[in-house]
């Protein structure tokens, strides 16, 4: 049988993965993914849904047609077998979907944040590209030039005798969402985070083309990268592949450095 290519196909509330990719939760789950092509994926929390078997879909969680977008993940799933014949190369966006709603949730006025910071809306793409693991042993997703760019990227650096790790990839608007919500469960306060954690919208992770990238034995999203073989590696050698360091210190946008954090931006 012929395999579909490893894509992650995104819509605005459920995500469609590849089931060979996924960890399962149980023993049920266990039996059920070796067995499915896809999985639907609730965005906000990572819930599974549904299996995409053979013989048809699998309930994962209960009264799961009632779910937000479950139509439009349902007609995403039909489609996969016309989107991978018709070319990998096409990368469409999602229109944003309650993002003024969550920013509001936050108390954050999206029109003032977006003048303050200088930082643009950014919109997920409709599917991305598997590019390996990160050094959790996650699927990594990125936008498939980004995940290009990132094997000729980490295999130069081999060669060099550097070793890159990826920590973060894409994440959708809700993934950060969720971030905010945490660090305000553990006491921070929005203005906290606000400096560390661009607003759910506004993060260059959402377009797949960032990443974070740490070194073995190094801990992640520290300003100790500086210090790194792997970092003096990247700032001489970056920019050739694409990637450039997209907050560096003093940056207008109001994010504190971040060495690790770097964005493909082709020529």
């Amino acid at each position: 049988m012929r395999r579909h290519p490893r894509i992650l196909i995104n819509t605005p509330d459920v995500e469609l993965w590849p089931a060979a990719l996924l960890r399962a939760r149980g023993n049920r789950d266990a039996r059920i993914l070796a067995r499915a092509r896809h999985v639907l994926r609730r965005k906000r929390d990572g819930r599974y849904l549904a299996a995409d078997l053979p013989e048809g879909l699998m309930p994962l969680l209960p009264r799961w047609m009632r779910e937000d977008g479950i139509d439009d993940a349902l007609d995403a799933l039909d489609a996969i077998p016309v989107h991978t014949r018709s070319g990998l190369d096409r990368v469409g966006t999602l229109p944003p979907h309650r993002l003024h709603e969550r920013l509001e949730a936050l108390g954050i006025d999206a029109d003032r944040y977006a003048a303050h910071t200088g930082l643009p809306l950014i919109a997920e793409p409709d599917w991305l590209a598997f590019a390996g693991f990160d050094r959790y042993r996650r699927p990594l997703w990125l936008h498939v030039d980004a995940a290009r760019a990132w094997h000729h990227l980490r295999a130069a650096a081999h060669r060099d005798g550097v070793v890159l790790e990826a920590v973060s990839g894409y994440r959708s608007h809700a993934y950060q969402l969720g971030i905010f919500e945490r660090k305000q469960a553990r006491g921070q306060r929005v203005d906290e985070i606000l400096p560390i954690n661009a607003a759910p919208g506004y993060s260059e992770h959402h377009s797949g083309l960032a990443l974070d990238i740490s070194a073995p034995g190094e801990p992640a999203a520290e300003e100790s990268f500086e210090a790194t073989d792997a970092f003096a590696w990247l700032t001489a050698n970056a920019e050739g592949y694409g990637f450039r360091m997209s907050y560096p210190r003093d940056n207008p946008h109001g994010i504190v450095y971040e060495p690790w954090h770097w964005c493909y931006r082709p020529p």
